[in-house]
């Protein structure tokens, strides 16, 4: 039947509906407009705040002491009223958990960082690396972008949740965990089997992504949906020992040096996936032209080899999320000046993709060597081996709304991590995790485990905006 035939009754129920449709969307957007929005100057100096205490707590793995840490931040949670824990495997090495309670509709969000960091060059650094300096608007301290920076951010978050009383659907829960630079037994290994039930959810933010700057503007946010995994290698070289002054053809340490040398040129094939693939298209639209003729003639047989050559010396991160990686790191060989030693051993950091079969790595490690005299292991055990996490959750829209809320122009992509995190532990339970980061340039990567560590002040007040718009789209009541 046609509208104009319609009776008065049918006209009724049409105005009825509009009327309740128009009410509905009107509280929503009263809803909206009333929620506190937080002085954001006051909020990253308070962030600020935080993580320069942070800075000042030497929390260098070995030994760790994160407890230290760890009292800082419920001493912190104590005076805001929020009520926390520390659970220790062994003592010094704690980890804290708080939570803000929800009404239960939704699974519980996870925000979540490691206090410990690993040790420094004093004398390569131009600043005390524990004394928190400023400088020239940058937060310099070891800690200060892997990864305490989270932790202060995502603490912030919490309190900014609790004294504006936000509403939600869904537990918001904060860990600040130990271990996770190569011991996470006392860490995130220690969560998950031992108490798990403290920290279970359906999402979880960490570490491992970037709101990348390039020529002073944000050129893309990038989120960690999935990462790399550790999987040490040893080479091991057998020779005859011998007196230095006569010279062996089956040296050792020369065979080792040899195989080596072979390691570090090798480059495994490249192989991409769906979030890799999603990457450099994005990418490609926001770089320069003979940029992205780059990201986007990987797969051309004409172009590929120089293309993917160009990559590997030229944008080393980008060339790690392409491959499995090998990186000769260690060798040992040798006691004495003049003693030819009967064995040298030499230690690889592999980065395999999730999918690497390690056998048929191995076997491709003996094939490239080619020499019956070195011995190839591959460590089987370590990190877990997980799936991506989903590109069409919830938390991945929120965050890429959130992101073009607080970085107008720039893109968000998904990011396949070079190193490891203790996401790999979450995803293994089924946890949809995701890796932020503030804002960085490329210098600013490179300081990372390295020398003069530091992040942006500038940047850490937007991280936080980032941060907090995309959990109060994810866990505030509706």
């Amino acid at each position: 039947m046609s509208m104009r035939h319609c009776p008065y009754r049918c006209w009724l129920i049409v105005a009825v509906v509009l009327v309740c449709v128009v009410s509905a969307s009107g509280r929503v957007a009263a809803a909206q407009q009333a929620r506190p929005v937080p002085d954001w100057a006051q909020a990253r100096d308070e962030t600020l705040r935080l993580l320069s205490d942070l800075l000042k707590i030497d929390t260098t793995n070995p030994p760790g002491n994160e407890t230290k840490a760890a009292q800082y931040l419920k001493s912190i949670l104590d005076r805001e009223g929020i009520s926390s824990q520390i659970f220790e495997l062994e003592p010094g090495r704690g980890n804290l958990v708080a939570r803000l309670k929800g009404n239960g509709k939704k699974r519980p969000i996870l925000l979540m960082a490691h206090t410990d960091v690993v040790g420094v060059e004093r004398a390569k650094w131009t600043v005390d690396p524990f004394a928190a300096v400023v400088k020239d608007g940058y937060l310099y301290g070891r800690g200060a972008s892997d990864n305490k920076n989270k932790a202060a951010a995502y603490l912030e978050v919490l309190l900014l949740l609790h004294r504006f009383k936000v509403p939600l659907d869904r537990d918001v829960i904060y860990m600040a965990q130990a271990g996770e630079e190569a011991t996470t037994r006392v860490g995130i290994d220690f969560m998950v089997e031992q108490h798990w039930d403290e920290i279970a959810c359906e999402f979880a933010l960490d570490e491992g992504g970037v709101a990348y700057e390039r020529d002073g503007r944000i050129l893309y946010v990038g989120i960690a949906t999935m990462e790399k995994v550790p999987r040490p290698a040893r080479l091991v070289a057998k020779g005859s020992p011998g007196h230095g002054s006569r010279p062996r053809p089956d040296n050792a340490i020369t065979h080792l040096a040899a195989a080596v040398a072979k390691m570090g040129t090798f480059q495994m094939p490249m192989r991409l996936n769906e979030t890799t693939r999603k990457f450099f298209q994005g990418l490609a639209s926001v770089s320069p032209p003979d940029e992205a003729y780059l990201y986007t003639h990987l797969e051309d047989p004409r172009a590929s080899a120089t293309v993917q050559e160009t990559i590997r010396t030229k944008h080393l991160g980008y060339n790690a999320m392409l491959r499995t990686t090998i990186s000769p790191t260690i060798i040992h060989g040798g006691y004495r000046i003049n003693v030819i030693p009967g064995e040298a051993e030499a230690q690889l950091d592999i980065r395999i993709l999730p999918d690497e079969n390690l056998a048929a790595l191995e076997a491709m490690l003996r094939s490239v060597i080619r020499d019956p005299a070195v011995e190839v292991s591959i460590k089987r055990e370590g990190r877990p081996v997980t799936a991506p996490s989903r590109l069409d959750s919830e938390m991945f829209r929120a965050l890429e709304r959130s992101g073009s809320a607080v970085f107008p122009g720039a893109v968000t992509l998904p990011l396949v991590l070079a190193g490891a995190t203790d996401m790999a532990h979450l995803r293994a339970k089924g946890v949809q995790a995701y890796g932020l980061g503030s804002v960085m340039t490329e210098d600013d990567h490179g300081r990372i485990h390295g020398n003069d560590e530091r992040v942006s002040v500038e940047g850490m007040g937007r991280f936080l905006q980032y941060v907090y718009g995309s959990v109060v789209e994810v866990a505030a009541a509706k």
